[in-house]
């Protein structure tokens, strides 16, 4: 197993995005499928598969989106992720789910839609040539919580509304920024988290996140990508560093990427430097070749 690492990556390129800028991002391509997971109406992933055969199914990377967990953003902005991903030799399930103030989407439902939609995966499988031994979570921002809290899912209780019975095992998480620390970032001023988890206060708070903040599910037991800007909140990058630091204790190998003058945005541009450490990250977890073909495949190109 390799070492985890702590990089301080100093690099230039990074644009300082704004979310006016990343709501823009449209892919080049349509996905190959757009499937509903659920009855729902915004419960639907965007299936892409890559060009070519693989005798074993190719490896799948489950996106969740952003936006502080909120309706007024989709998936739409992380097709472009998705679709330079695919490019790369793996499938990609972008997924959409109820984010805040869409019905259903108060707590336990939006993590339930995670639930689904990532066990979903099961079903692609049956109809797609899709590996389920090479699964990879990817998320930013909130989708970063979601997605790292997706892996975590077996170590909560069955007493818990949240309890998946036999959750899908992923190889690997690559987190863009995420909210890891669900108590960290309320005591950061991020009040949303309240709503989040059906909470009306820090007391509710601290008895909920037992089963909906990250850090309160490590260890994981999966080797984890933690990507971030330097130019990012402050809280954000300090609840990295102790998100790290309690999985490691807890014996998970992480990895912490600090991307020198990258904001919150700049991570999840694909025509940046941080296009490099995600890449990396996907191919291990997925099983790909470290050299060969694929390494001279680019990101996808804007419109």
């Amino acid at each position: 197993m390799a070492t985890p690492q702590t990089s301080e990556t100093t690099v230039s390129g990074f644009a300082n995005l704004s979310d006016m800028d990343i709501v823009g991002w449209l892919p080049s391509t349509p996905p190959d499928a757009r499937i509903h997971y659920s009855s729902a109406a915004l419960t639907y992933g965007d299936l892409r598969l890559p060009r070519g055969d693989d005798a074993d199914g190719h490896p799948l990377v489950i996106l969740i989106h952003g936006g502080a967990w909120e309706s007024s953003y989709t998936s739409d902005y992380v097709a472009r992720l998705a679709e330079s991903l695919t490019a790369l030799g793996v499938a990609t399930w972008n997924l959409e789910f109820r984010r805040l103030n869409n019905p259903g989407s108060d707590y336990p439902g939006m993590f339930l839609d995670i639930s689904q939609g990532v066990d979903f995966a099961r079903e692609l499988a049956k109809d797609y040539p899709i590996d389920l031994d090479r699964v990879v979570l990817l998320g930013h921002s909130s989708g970063g919580h979601l997605a790292t809290w997706a892996a975590g899912r077996k170590n909560i209780s069955p007493e818990s509304p949240l309890y998946s019975e036999d959750p899908l095992r992923v190889s690997g998480v690559v987190d863009l920024a995420g909210v890891l620390d669900l108590e960290y970032a309320y005591n950061a001023g991020r009040t949303d988290v309240l709503q989040v988890v059906g909470a009306h206060d820090s007391a509710a708070l601290r008895e909920k996140a037992g089963d909906t903040s990250s850090i309160r599910l490590l260890p994981l037991g999966v080797p984890q990508s933690l990507i971030i800007g330097t130019a990012d909140n402050p809280w954000r990058l300090e609840s990295h560093q102790r998100y790290r630091d309690a999985g490691m204790a807890g014996g998970d190998r992480i990895d912490l990427i600090r991307l020198e003058g990258a904001n919150h945005f700049d991570v999840v541009d694909v025509s940046s430097p941080a296009w490099e450490p995600i890449v990396t990250a996907v191919r291990e977890y997925a099983g790909l070749p470290k050299n060969g073909a694929t390494d001279s495949i680019p990101a996808v190109s804007a419109n």
